[in-house]
Formats: structure tokens, sequence, C-alpha cells
């Protein structure tokens, strides 16, 4: 018997993921709206339709990708072209970086000068504009002929589709939906309910005990009477000025205008309806004249003809906002059976449906989807505080430029490690990552450049954009490392206890090495999905028999194992980041530098790699785990919290005599890279099986069974595989996502890259070909600029290991 999906929302994601899931077999489909069908009342009754491919994400061009063609394929895109211009040198570069990333994910993308500007749209003023960014494949969607076309597909193969019916009550029994109420007092029986009621999504979410952390704000549209200068006929290109926030598109011989530059206006759904009562619909409030004017300005000054016509309409649309920008996607952990698909632009409408589709229906997607993931919040990016503050700065930055490594200026200092006052008072610049307070490099260590420079290690200029949120300090700090002995604050990287007589069989049966070895053993170890793609790396301590801590990624972790756990209460798991702290002491002098306080035999083979001990530092109980992520010989040393800054004092003074640094990420990021270390996430997902991602070594095949083994068992050898390449010109730097050419075609992309202070040169991983191996030749495009390099074989730094196992 099919399972009874119930999907509330008749937008264009409800429709859509109709569509998609009647694809896949599964006909007992019911979509239910609160307004009329198909142009419902809410966002997808008003939007632009502007769908611009190019992100800096790779799952959000793919989604968007997705959407063009299938939108096409139901004749409600129109293929006019996108085209992006520059009024400010930054923004120029900018657009570069916007080929780079459309050339990485496959988009086709031109820089065009002023003059070819104008020959796309002739009402630019060419003056104005230092040149622009064409996507010839980019357009305008009929969002609501999209969703009606969807939704006939779907009812031709038994969905139905109610308007005018509100969802009132999500209904349950022992963990799992059963259905839904309406407002006249129907229940509709259901196996699956999904919520794809756009801003109504958070409310729908708080029904059943679910944060939905979205934000409703309202965006300024208008478009203007007839433009003389427009003949009616003409199909121009969707056209972006985000130097001044504003968007256009043409509506015959009138031009619709989007403003972002206003005063962010989060929506107040207590008061919507009344608030809406005299617009057109619930997702329209009314206009607010002052806020456009600088708009309007900026308008007549990049398309001069707009003075020859006036505003003819006006409103407020509401559109859904996150703290990240992404949308929301996935299954309440606590009700089994509700799913969200919120927070979705059209843009990618098409794409998210498919993905979730696939997710509800086969257990698994063919794209990675962690960046939307409803999980990916931690506790604290829940509270309603932060999801407010985060998401009205998404709305601020939509059309911002973004530096990678900028990170959010509030809220701030909500997560420190014990050890953040000494940070501080080793002038520590910091970046925030999982609202932690990440030592980036210390202001501290910039006497060290002059030593380490006079010991041969360079310090290439860089150019403002590589520049920024960066300190050569931080090579210094790398080269110390390797040389001397440095302390790393990795409090942040998450920590579970996993315990219970069924510990050992759960972590064996959900990962792919042999974590089932003595107590003191520490393995390195993945989690695959259904599919046998990457979705995390551990490290994994068996401290006792029945104990074991697991060092992980994030929240989604902690989701997966939740989701697993097993019934009969074998097994316990605790989130113990927050209460613990460690300290990564690494470097040739770190025996020396920890030795004399600690009562154990610290020696190679007192403690061997990749072992753990409990035991204590001076007065402190601590955990000692003999891993590097660096490469060098060391430990990492974990306390509580209570213990975290006693710890720190313990070890700075131990390393006096050693000139023990502290040393930030940067440092660590580059020494990281050196050895051929990878990070979940940024070099690989679960779009990457182990063999690809060259993680192959932390898979046991000849484990009766783990989570993915079947499909690793008859998967074919990869067709693309991460590979290390180094760039051939000293000062180059790249930074990730750029595109990697090989004989002059595009062949994949950069991940992640960083400076090696031991080599002197920029290393960088990068998804290649299976052929394209050591030695061969490639080019990155960095902005402007065309740098080559040669593939290497891993790991370019230490590749016997023996700085590890003194």
């Amino acid at each position: 018997m099919q399972p009874r999906v119930v999907i509330i929302g008749a937008g264009i994601v409800g429709t859509a993921l109709a569509d998609e899931i009647t694809r896949l077999g599964w006909t007992e489909v019911t979509v239910l709206d609160r307004g009329p069908l198909f142009r419902t009342g809410g966002s997808t009754s008003h939007a632009p339709g502007l769908v611009f491919q190019t992100n800096s994400s790779k799952t959000m061009a793919e989604l968007a990708r997705y959407t063009v063609e299938k939108f096409g394929a139901l004749d409600a895109f129109d293929t006019v072209g996108g085209l992006e211009v520059a009024t400010t040198p930054e923004r120029w570069t900018e657009l570069h970086r916007r080929r780079g990333w459309a050339q990485a994910w496959g988009i086709e993308a031109e820089i065009l000068d002023p003059a070819a500007c104008v020959e796309l749209h002739p009402m630019l003023d060419a003056d104005r504009i230092l040149g622009g960014l064409h996507t010839p494949t980019d357009g305008l969607a009929a969002a609501v002929r999209a969703a009606e076309r969807q939704a006939d597909a779907a009812a031709d193969r038994g969905a139905r589709f109610i308007g005018y019916c509100e969802v009132v009550e999500v209904l349950s029994a022992h963990g799992r939906v059963t259905g839904v109420r309406t407002r006249d007092g129907q229940e509709l029986p259901a196996d699956i309910v999904v919520s794809a009621a756009g801003f109504w999504g958070a409310e729908l979410g708080r029904g059943v005990g679910l944060t939905v952390p979205l934000v409703p704000m309202a965006h300024q549209f208008v478009k203007t009477g007839a433009v003389p200068a427009l003949d009616g006929d003409e199909r121009l290109p969707i056209l972006r000025h985000q130097d001044a926030d504003l968007y256009y598109r043409t509506f015959g011989d009138r031009i619709g205008i989007g403003y972002y530059g206003h005063t962010p206006r989060p929506v107040d759904m207590e008061n919507l309806l009344r608030d809406t009562a005299g617009e057109a619909m619930p997702s329209m409030l009314p206009f607010t004249p002052a806020e456009f004017e600088p708009a309007w300005a900026a308008s007549l000054e990049l398309l001069p003809a707009l003075g020859d016509t006036a505003i003819d309409e006006a409103f407020d649309g509401i559109f859904s906002f996150t703290p990240d920008g992404f949308p929301i996607l996935g299954e309440h952990r606590d009700l089994a059976g509700f799913w969200v698909a919120e927070a979705v632009w059209v843009t990618h409408s098409a794409g998210v449906a498919r993905a979730v589709a696939r997710w509800i229906v086969d257990g698994s997607t063919d794209i990675d989807l962690h960046e939307a993931d409803l999980y990916r919040f931690e506790e604290a990016a829940r509270s309603p505080e932060f999801i407010r503050r985060t998401s009205v700065q998404a709305f601020v930055e939509v059309y911002d430029i973004i530096h990678p490594h900028q990170y959010r200026s509030e809220p701030r200092d909500v997560r420190t490690s014990p050890f953040h006052a000494r940070q501080r008072e080793l002038g520590a610049f910091f970046y925030e990552g999982a609202l932690w307070e990440r030592p980036a490099w210390y202001e501290a260590n910039a006497p060290l450049m002059d030593e380490v420079a006079a010991q041969g290690v360079a310090f290439p200029e860089r150019d403002s954009w590589s520049g920024a949120f960066y300190s050569p300090i931080s090579i210094a700090e790398a080269a110390w490392t390797r040389t001397h002995v440095a302390m790393f604050d990795m409090t942040p990287l998450t920590r579970y206890e996993v315990s219970g007589a069924g510990a050992a069989a759960f972590l064996q049966e959900l990962t792919t090495n042999d974590v089932a070895k003595k107590p003191g053993s520490v393995t390195y170890t993945l989690l695959l999905d259904a599919n046998g793609g990457v979705r995390s790396d551990l490290t994994v301590a068996r401290l006792e028999e029945n104990l074991f801590q697991v060092g992980a990624n994030g929240p989604l972790d902690f989701d997966w194992f939740t989701r697993h756990l097993p019934g009969d209460g074998s097994v316990a798991l605790r989130d113990i980041t927050g209460g613990t702290c460690c300290v990564g002491v690494w470097g040739p002098s770190a025996r020396e530098m920890v030795q004399p306080v600690c009562p154990d035999n610290l020696s190679h083979k007192g403690f061997g790699y990749f072992k753990a001990k409990r035991t204590y530092l001076g007065s402190i109980p601590v955990t000692m785990m003999r891993v590097s992520y660096v490469g060098e010989l060391g430990w990492e040393i974990y306390t509580s919290a209570e213990h975290g800054a006693a710890l720190w004092d313990l070890l700075w003074e131990a390393g006096r005599e050693h000139r023990v640094i502290a040393a930030g990420r940067i440092a660590f990021n580059s020494l990281r890279i050196e050895k051929g270390y990878r990070s979940w996430g940024t070099d690989m997902t679960t779009e990457h099986t182990p063999e690809a991602a060259g993680l192959g070594f932390a898979v046991r095949m000849s484990k009766p069974e783990f989570l993915g083994k079947k499909v690793l068992e008859s998967a074919e050898p990869p067709g693309r595989v991460l590979r290390t390449v180094m760039l051939d010109d000293p000062a180059a730097v790249v930074l990730g996502k750029e595109p990697v050419f090989v004989n002059g075609e595009v062949a994949g992309y950069v991940t992640s890259a960083g400076y090696s202070a031991t080599v002197g040169r920029t290393l960088c991983y990068a998804w290649l070909p299976a052929p394209v191996g050591p030695g061969d030749e490639v080019e990155i495009s960095y902005l402007t600029e065309r740098f080559t390099g040669r593939v290497r074989t891993e790991p370019v730094v230490d590749p016997e290991m023996a700085r590890i196992r003194r």
C-alpha cells in the first residue's frame, strides 16, 4: 500500500513536489492551500520570476539549473539571459569571481565590456558601467504557470489539489504523523505531511514543536508605466545593478524594479492578515514610497530612458529569509513523517522539489543538501533572537560582496572556549564558525616573521581580495609549528559521548572503519549515506569497553546518530562539546614540552600513534589522543571546561623554554592541506565516495556490514577524484571554488587552499577527471588571472609520516 502524502501549500514548491513525488510512483498525494488555486496569495503569486543560476554554492547552482531545464520543458520559462553590471571596481572584480563560479559549476557565462552590455540592454548608460557578466541561459520564470502545469502533471497521475482549505493542526500518534485537520474540521489521514507553506512555515513548525528558522521579510517591487524606449516586443535580459541593490525585468513596454536597499522589514505574522487587508493578497504589504526614492534615483542614472515614465504599480512583497540564506529542508527528528521544504525561492523550486521527493521516497538524494538541512544549526542558532537578527542581516547582504572569509559581525562571543581571555591577550583575530570564536592568527607572533624569514620562509605579497581577513603572521605560525611547537585551540571540534552495552555495535554498523578495537585505541572513520557518499568523517576513541568519544563535524552528525539509535536503550548519545575543551599541542618539541608535567610515559613506544590515554597534566585530569591534523608530533588534550584556563596556563608555562606559541586557524588549514587531510563539507560531501575523495584507507570492506557497504561493493571506479595541486608561481593564491582548466577546457574546481610555508607555494585541493594525475599541468582561474600548477602526489609534506611517529 502506498504512503498517503499531504502537502501543505500549493505554491511553486508544493506543486513541484507533488509532481516529483508522483513521478517516483507515489500517487496518493493531496495538496492543500489556504488560498485559491494556483494564485494562492503566497510569494509565488507575486514573485518577479528572475532566475539567476550562478551561486557561490554548487548545490544551489545545480538546484537552479534543474529548475531552468524543467520550467523550459513546461513552457514556463523565457530564456532572455541575465546581465549583471558593475559600477565600481570592487563589483567589477566580483563579477570575475562570479564568472569563475559559473565555469566551475558548468554554467555558461562571459565577461562583457560596456559596449557589449549596451548591445544586450540598449537602455543602459554605457558611461555608468565598467562592464558586466552575461549568463545566456538565465531568464524569467512564469511562476504561477509553472505551478499550474506541474499540478496538472501530478493530477494526471492521481494527485488531488484543494484550495481554500487551511490546515490548522498536524495530527500525530506514537511519534509519527497521522494526518491533518483543516479549518472546517475535516481530518485527512496521512503517513507523510510536508510543510511547503512558505512564510507560514515557521508557524506550522511551532505547532509540532519544530523550529523552522525563517523570517518573512518585505521587499519592494514596482512597475513603471509605458517606457517610450521599449516597443513591447524586445526581449531584454534580466538586469542586476547590485551596487545599488536593484534588479530589473521587462513587462512588455514596462519595466519591473526590485529593491533590497531599504530598511529591513520583518513581518509580524500575527497581524499579517490585518496589515494586508487592503492589498491584493496576503503576501503583499502596502508600498512604502519614501524608502524607494534612492532606488528610483539610481535607476534613472543607470537607465536614463526611465525619465520618460513614472512608477505605475508598487507593493512590498513578502519572501522568506533564513540566517544563512539557504532553504530549510528535512524531516522532523521527533515526529516521523513530518517534512519541511521552506524558504525556497522560485529560482531553486523545481530542483529542491526533485531532491526532497527522492529524499522522502528513496531515503536519500543524489545531490548534497547539507547546506540546506533543517538540522544544520547549533542550538543557540535556533533561538528567536538569533534567527531574527541573522535573517535581517541576510536581507541586507543579498547583493553585498561577501568575502569567503568574512564572518558575521553579530551576534558574536556567543560561544567562547575557556582560553578566550588568554587568546585576546595575545592579540587574536577571531573568525566565527558555528557561533564559536576561533583565532585566525595572533598579533603576538608578528616578531616571528623576521626570524623565520631569515631561515628561508617566504612571505609573498597578496592582492587586496586574498589579503582580506588574512595576515602573513599565519605563515610564521605554520613554519614555527613545523620547527618548534604550537598550541591550537581545538575546543570548537564537536564531541559526542557514545556509551552503553550496544555502543560498539552501534558505531560499527554506522561507520566504515573498524572502531571495535581495545580501549585506548583511536580510529579515523567515515559515515556514509545509503548511496555510499561521505556524509561525515569522524575520529572515534574507545576510552572504555562501553564508552567512546567521537570527534564529529557538527549538528548534522548528532541528527544522524540520533535517527539510528537502537530502540532498546542499549546506547546513550550525549553532546559533550560545551562542557569540555581541547588544546592541540603539536610540533617537534611537543614531547619535551608536555612530558615534564605528565606522570605517564609519553614516548612513542609508551604512547603510540592513534592511541588515547586518560592521565593528568599537573593536577588536571585530561584525556590525551595521539592524533595530529597538522602532521606533527603531539596530542589533542581534552579536559572539562572548569579546568580549561588552568590547562592553558600550565601548558603555556611548560612550553616557555621551548618557545611555544599559540597558532590560529589559517596556519592550521595550510598545515592540514600539506598533509593531504580533508575537510568534510568543503573537500568532500555525500556526492563523493571514499575512494574518489582519497579516503579509501578509512574503509574496512572486511567488516561484516556497515551502512553504505553494499553500494561500495558494486561501485564503478570514480570518474572524478580529489587531487592536490601546487601552483607554480610562489605569489599565486586561490581561495576555493575557482574553476580548473585542463588543456584549455574547464575540468573541475578548487575546494580549499592554503599557502604552504614548507614548500613556499599555494597548495589546493581540486576535483578533477580521474585520468588527470601527478605531474599533469592545470590552470586555475582566479578573478582576472590564470595561474598554472601541477597535480602532486599526496601528501606533499612528510609522505613517510616520520614527523608524526617520532
